[in-house]
């Protein structure tokens, strides 16, 4: 075994943990901020030295495969850009008064225990311990989404606790029902948890207890990935939680529950009389795809706007892994990286228009690109992207799925292309008025940092214009190990 290996699956779980101490103490903004960049800056390295070094053996709680090594970069990747964000941003509500020094203490410590339940849960090896830390990173978003303390942000983080009790309730028996369809074959005890020992026995484990789990599994971990109808938290959490927190629940806390599915579906994918969890994927897909697609044109409000696109946008990718094989895994791994990539940048610049603003109401929000081009430009290239314009990375995506989709299954690509033209006509409609037009609302100048926002969408344009053949072989072979 390398030490280096060992030391980067280490680092990815120590140093926000670690981060977290410190910053629940340090009562300066400014350092506060920086360390929490750091740290995340640091952790990030760790992931990718995962590349380079030699993977440590399979433990009973930990493991690095194909398949988490996608969503622990990823997870890094995010979580330190919009780190860079959150610095801009948290200062900004300091000044105005929004948030105190000791709110900023809490909020900092909270960013990396969440960082750390969502790498844990990622690299977990024990279903149980999975379980442990999805729950641990919803409780820490629930915190930091009531953090601004007015009515509205506390009756969302107490929506969001409730409605994801419910969810983690659900996830918690059906990983009970698995334990217990594994126990006549492996025994009991913890080798029973431990996802490579079921995924070497699940042969053999009861199918009926194995489709009861799995329903649970999918109903609890769907709330956190926030499918319809399972999604009510997800409007309200992005809506009055800090900006940064709508980034990382968008760009990362939804996948992570997907993986989590992920790992279930694999599972049942090896037991040959147990049901095939396609169908279910697939319909829970399309419903979130259509139902978010409709609900885009009702909204006012610019936060839950883009909340109801990243339902669409998990419908999509729930519908491809859904159906299978090797196109539509490989579009639906392709698609959740350039969703996070884009859905996170235009979080970013939605935070800095609601600050510069001083609404979030998209009838008082106009001609950005005008009065603040840097800003109002980034946000018309990140709807673009999201809306699934050529030649940005979410095209490429769609379009391979719907290909796949057309030659299995052309019934199924009917209401697939309808929701995704539902849910680009009404992106469009939003981003003519809020972007162009007589300017409204203030012209005060920003004082912010765009990078994070334009270094994610140079990343996603050039995701649409040129796959690196490494990348596309590693993305093939994870598309292959998901069946």
């Amino acid at each position: 075994m390398s030490l280096a290996a060992l030391d980067a699956v280490t680092l990815v779980l120590l140093l926000p943990i670690a981060a977290a101490a410190l910053l629940a103490v340090l009562p300066g903004y400014r350092f506060s901020a920086r360390l929490n960049v750091g740290a995340s800056l640091l952790t990030l390295f760790a992931a990718l030295s995962l590349f380079v070094s030699e993977r440590p053996p399979v433990g009973q709680f930990l493991f690095v495969d194909d398949l988490n090594i996608v969503f622990i970069v990823l997870n890094t990747f995010v979580g330190f850009t919009t780190s860079v964000f959150s610095a801009s941003y948290i200062g900004h509500e300091l000044e105005t008064g929004r948030l105190t020094p000791a709110h900023l203490r809490f909020y900092h410590a909270m960013y990396q225990v969440m960082m750390f339940g969502m790498n844990l849960a990622l690299v977990s090896n024990n279903i149980g311990l999975m379980w442990v830390a999805v729950e641990l990173a919803t409780l820490t978003t629930v915190l930091m989404v009531g953090i601004y303390r007015t009515h509205e942000a506390l009756e969302a983080a107490w929506k969001y606790f409730i409605l994801g009790s419910v969810g983690i309730a659900l996830a918690l028996f059906g990983t009970i029902l698995v334990y217990m369809a594994a126990r006549p074959a492996i025994g009991e005890g913890l080798d029973a948890m431990i996802w490579t020992v079921l995924i070497e026995h699940v042969a053999a484990f009861d199918p009926a207890l194995l489709n009861l789990a799995f329903v649970f599994l999918l109903l609890g971990y769907g709330t956190k990935v926030g499918l319809a109808p399972l999604h009510a938290w997800l409007p309200d959490a992005h809506a009055e939680g800090p900006t940064p927190i709508s980034a990382v629940l968008s760009g990362l806390l939804l996948n992570v529950a997907l993986y989590a599915v992920l790992r279930f579906k694999m599972l049942l994918a090896q037991s040959p009389d147990a049901i095939a969890p396609g169908p279910l994927m697939i319909s829970m897909g399309l419903t979130s795809l259509i139902f978010a697609g409709f609900m885009l044109y009702r909204r006012r409000d610019i936060k839950r706007m883009f909340a109801y696109s990243s339902i669409e946008h998990m419908g999509i990718i729930t519908f491809a892994f859904g159906m299978g094989g090797p196109l539509a895994n490989f579009a639906g791994l392709l698609h959740m990286v350039m969703h996070s990539l884009t859905k996170s940048a235009i979080f970013y610049a939605v935070g800095h228009i609601a600050q510069i603003k001083g609404t979030q109401k998209i009838a008082e929000i106009r001609g950005l690109t005008e009065t603040h081009p840097w800003l109002g430009w980034g946000l018309v290239i990140g709807v673009v992207a999201i809306a699934g314009l050529p030649p940005l990375g979410i095209f490429m995506s769609e379009f391979l799925l719907v290909s796949s989709t057309f030659a299995r299954q052309p019934l199924l690509a009917i209401p697939l292309v309808f929701g995704l033209l539902v849910a680009f006509g009404a992106l469009l409609l939003r981003l003519s008025s809020i972007a162009f037009g007589e300017p409204k609302g203030s012209a005060a100048p920003a004082e912010a940092s765009y990078v994070p926002m334009y270094a994610h969408l140079a990343l996603v344009l050039g995701a649409g214009l040129y796959l690196p053949p490494p990348l596309v072989v590693w993305f093939q072979h994870v598309a292959r190990v998901l069946g």
